[in-house]
């Protein structure tokens, strides 16, 4: 099994910046990819980046708009998520999730992300 922490979210104002981290326990010799997901209230959840664990390729989400950079940590087996140039429509719990080869996949708890106008 795996597991996921995600850690610093809070309270930004609009054009600042944040980095979430997320850090992944237990099984990771097959994994395949983590991405990163966020949902505003009475929203669904929704895509934001995504990176091959072994390549380090990435692809975004068209709202990210070059604002954000995911990264990744093999050695501490920690994901990253830089968050720039934030708007109010930004504020979510932004989540993590590790995705295995053979379709295992696991979620963190989620961070929360509030950016004020």
């Amino acid at each position: 099994q795996v597991q996921l922490v995600e850690s610093g979210g809070g309270l930004v104002q609009t054009g600042g910046s944040l980095r979430l981290s997320c850090v992944a326990s237990g099984r990771t010799y097959d994994r395949d990819t983590m991405d990163w997901f966020r949902q505003a209230p009475g929203k669904e959840r929704e895509f934001v980046a995504r990176i091959s664990w072994n390549t380090g390729a990435t692809n975004y989400a068209d709202f990210v708009k070059g604002r954000f950079t995911i990264s990744k940590d093999n050695y501490r087996n920690t994901l990253y998520l830089q968050l720039s140039s934030l708007e109010p429509e930004d504020t979510a719990v932004y989540y993590c999730k590790s995705v295995h080869f053979g379709g295992y996949e696991s979620w963190g708890q989620g961070t929360q992300v509030t950016v004020s106008s």
